[in-house]
């Protein structure tokens, strides 16, 4: 599989400094520090019909948790990536995964944070942020990613097929896999930042790869996200408008009245119309683009 050589140039810096895995199971429920949940909004998916559950992923330096739900007595249905927010895959992002997998999906939503903590025992987000998220490298994110496909294909899906999409931290790493996976078919970033500070973990951010992209990208983002500037979402639309032919194809949708996290039905920030309407529009660029 070709990848992009800025994050390949770095695995072998993650790789000597690897850690343990930390987190070696998923748990059950939702993260502490989204508590309490809204438990008037939150969706539950069944998993009849699927096949889901915890699994192990083999990756560059041992074995990375996940959870994967796929339809049953479906041969090679196509694969999506799905990636976490900051609290990790917890059951709002499992239920996600549910969801999708009862479309024919075969869905992989890889704990991402597996080598730097376990966000979903954490209670502070600041905390979470500060000890976990900034210091997992963005070249340790995309080969966990190219291992989930990997093992995918072994599985018997239809790797061919692939998209990814993921929330807020998800959202990021959305648009810098569609700058690094050639075989990406379509990628959607929910509210994901755009521009951020270069560092050892994050030498590079969406603004600056809209010529590397692979796969055309639909951002979904809320006019009300006081975590995202408007001016970089504007930004970033001018530059895809500017860009190369996937740069062009691709897409950002901005809901005027939506908060950050609108799609995140078991918090406050949750938006029905504009969830909704991310999703369809969602499932319509899988189709659009061949997943």
């Amino acid at each position: 599989m070709n990848t992009r050589p800025e994050f390949d140039s770095l695995l072998p810096r993650y790789v000597q400094d690897r850690r343990s895995f930390l987190v070696t199971t998923l748990g059950a429920g939702f993260a502490l520090a989204t508590q309490p949940v809204m438990a008037q909004t939150a969706i539950h998916t069944a998993a009849t019909g699927l096949l889901e559950g915890e699994v192990r992923v083999p990756v560059v330096d041992g074995e990375m948790v996940a959870y994967r739900a796929r339809p049953a007595g479906v041969e090679r249905p196509p694969v999506v990536l799905l990636v976490s927010e900051i609290f990790g895959v917890h059951e709002y992002i499992r239920d996600t995964a549910r969801r999708l997998a009862k479309l024919g999906y075969f869905v992989v939503a890889p704990e991402l944070f597996a080598r730097q903590g376990n966000p979903q025992a954490v209670a502070s987000v600041a905390e979470i942020l500060e000890k976990i998220t900034a210091r997992t490298p963005d070249a340790q994110v995309m080969s966990d990613l190219d291992a989930s496909v990997r093992w995918a294909a072994t599985e018997g899906a239809d790797t061919g097929r692939l998209a990814i999409t993921g929330f807020c931290w998800g959202g990021r790493i959305s648009w810098l896999y569609a700058a690094h996976n050639p075989g990406l078919k379509a990628a959607v970033a929910w509210y994901g930042r755009l521009v951020g500070t270069a560092n050892q973990f994050t030498p590079r951010h969406p603004s600056e790869l809209v010529d590397a992209l692979k796969a055309p990208v639909l951002g979904l983002y809320g006019g009300l996200d006081s975590g995202i500037p408007l001016e970089t979402v504007d930004a970033m639309e001018a530059a895809l408008k500017a860009g190369g032919s996937l740069a062009k194809s691709s897409e950002i949708v901005l809901y005027d009245n939506a908060p950050h996290a609108f799609h995140a039905d078991y918090r406050p920030s949750y938006r029905k119309e504009e969830a909704e309407d991310g999703w369809r529009r969602m499932l319509a660029w899988f189709r659009q683009n061949g997943v």
